[in-house]
């Protein structure tokens, strides 16, 4: 254990249950469906509504290999591909075995996929596929959909759920299993204040943290809750630094903050070219796949063209589709751009990368387990190893589906049983103020977004540390400190991730997938064709240590020396 928490009352009111589910998105649903189906008294809790998550905003749709002359095998060649060496292979076999079956117990679920003439299921092509293998609904609606069949499936099924509840940290028994969670519920629950739900299964499926920058695709309760509650507890983090940023997402303006509306990659699946402000198209050449090339080289294909062009954002070009098919394939996309004043039927879309997705996360092993007995991530949250150093596209959904059920399976073959919670361990860390928020997504967008060098993560570095820092000394003089709140709990967990980020992204020292290094331009395969694995030490020092190759291992492996151990997220010399 870390030593630390968050500053919080103590929980009020408990309840019990033998697995509580924390995060309502595809895998969070999908889990806590199957281990009810199991007959386990199952708990979900929500930071926001039942379908207020991420899954919802998801666009383009879920690959899977269902159209003819389509294999899993073909599917595993292209997310090797473009997740550029770091791939675990046997988690991708996983995903792309189970994912035809898992796509098509959705459906049974009640998630409607469009259909084609025939009515089989439509299937389009995105970024880094070389076939048409992505289901979706809606025309570019599919996350709406598959969150309203699963919500509708758990209100059906009665689920015992928390609604408007942030997570705050682990709870364990006196041997460290996990024993619950202590959460604090805003207002419009069906309890007041901080509690706790005692149960032997933690699932974290809190989706990403998009947030931790300036712009993102994410929604705003996209904090990063799982991740800091991990390392907390001691989990182990894998491969921060490969943020993807998607390529096209609706540039609003400079010096645009929060939640910016994506243009999904299906839109350039169908056919749309990306163009500078005179029309010439600029990816043709530079990749065999032009505009879907995996979504690195789409944003840096993207960003290189900016920097040449000495502009904040360049164009995507679909006129040529015509109003009836933006209307019918991409509505949601249409209302979005013209509510913003552009009209994509009659003129390109500006765009420009934004944060969109993490590739890394809480690391797990092949059934969801994490480096803490009883805790399980699935989703974004955790790092399975599937998508390596970028994520092919539309693949995000389908992991959340294939893990889910894993892990669901898992707990119920193994019903696990902790003894008496022993409340969060240690010592209550100093909060971070509300407005620092701003800071960390400044400091990290400036420092640690598309283009990356070892000045800028060095400047993000030092601002990072001096919030964290300024935190602690204000603590020792006795300052008073930042009122336990969620705003106060997010900017906590923000900074914290922030940092762990930086300190994977200063010590890869290569550019691989999304991780962009500007001074170290190219793959080294001999020294990092292998994973960043990060904790949490003792009073907040973080400890980063190399696997031994492209491979997870198993979660309780001792893995290999730890490369470094530091109070601070300033590499050391001995640090890779």
């Amino acid at each position: 254990m870390t030593g630390i928490r968050l500053t919080a009352p103590a929980p009020g009111w408990s309840i019990d249950a033998d697995v509580v589910v924390v995060g309502s998105g595809v895998a969070g649903l999908t889990t806590a469906l199957r281990c009810a189906a199991a007959g386990l008294a199952t708990v979900v809790v929500t930071k926001a509504r039942l379908d207020a998550g991420s899954t919802r905003w998801a666009q383009g749709g879920i690959a899977a290999a269902l159209g003819e002359g389509d294999t899993p095998e073909q599917h595993l060649a292209d997310t090797l591909v473009a997740g550029v060496g770091l791939c675990d292979e046997s988690a991708v076999r996983a995903l792309v075995t189970d994912g035809p079956g898992a796509v098509r117990r959705l459906m049974e679920t009640g998630a409607r996929f469009d259909t084609a003439d025939d009515g089989s299921v439509a299937l389009t092509r995105e970024g880094g596929h070389h076939r048409r293998r992505i289901v979706h609904a809606g025309g570019d609606a599919t996350g709406a959909e598959v969150s309203r069949a699963l919500v509708e499936a758990v209100r059906a099924a009665a689920l015992h759920t928390i609604e408007n509840a942030l997570v705050l940290d682990l709870l364990t028994d006196a041997e460290g299993r996990t024993a619950g969670v202590t959460l604090h519920v805003m207002g419009e629950g069906q309890h007041d204040g901080v509690g706790a739900v005692n149960a032997p299964a933690v699932v974290l499926a809190t989706g990403g943290m998009g947030q931790v920058f300036s712009a993102t695709t994410n929604p705003s309760v996209s904090t990063a809750d799982g991740v800091a509650l991990a390392l907390r507890a001691g989990a182990e983090v894998s491969d921060l630094e490969f943020v993807q940023f998607h390529p096209t997402v609706l540039f609003l303006g400079a010096g645009s903050e929060g939640q910016q509306p994506l243009v999904s990659e299906a839109v350039r699946g169908e056919g749309a070219h990306l163009v500078d402000a005179s029309g010439t198209r600029f990816m043709a050449g530079q990749h065999e796949l032009a505009e879907l090339a995996p979504r690195d080289i789409v944003a840096k294909g993207i960003t290189r063209q900016m920097q040449l062009k000495g502009t904040d954002h360049m164009y995507l070009d679909g006129r040529h589709f015509g109003a009836e098919m933006w209307e019918q394939r991409f509505p949601t996309i249409l209302a979005a751009c013209r509510s913003h004043g552009i009209d994509p039927v009659t003129e390109p879309i500006p765009v420009a990368p934004a944060a969109h997705y993490a590739s890394g996360g809480v690391r797990t092993d092949l059934r969801g387990r994490t480096t803490v007995p009883g805790l399980y991530a699935c989703g974004e949250v955790a790092c399975t190893g599937v998508h390596g150093a970028n994520r092919l596209a539309s693949n995000s959904l389908l992991e959340g589906l294939v893990f889910a059920e894993r892990i669901a399976a898992g707990i119920v073959a193994d019903r696990p049983r902790s003894g008496a919670a022993a409340g969060p361990a240690g010592t209550p860390v100093p909060l971070q103020a509300p407005e620092t928020r701003l800071a960390v997504q400044r400091a990290m967008s400036r420092g640690a977004g598309v283009l990356r060098s070892a000045e800028s993560l060095a400047a993000a570095a030092d601002e990072l540390e001096e919030l964290h820092l300024a935190t602690r000394e204000a603590g020792a003089a006795e300052t008073k400190p930042a009122v336990p709140g969620v705003e106060a709990w997010e900017a906590t967990n923000l900074l914290l991730v922030a940092r762990v980020l930086v300190a994977a992204a200063r010590a890869r020292e290569e550019t691989r997938g999304c991780h962009w290094r500007e001074d170290r331009p190219e793959r080294d395969d001999a020294d990092w064709r292998r994973h960043l694995v990060v904790r949490l030490a003792p009073e907040d020092g973080l400890v980063l240590r190399r696997t031994d190759t492209e491979a997870f291992g198993p979660v309780d492996a001792p893995g290999a020396a730890d490369c470094a151990a530091t109070s601070t997220t300033h590499p050391t010399p001995e640090e890779p």
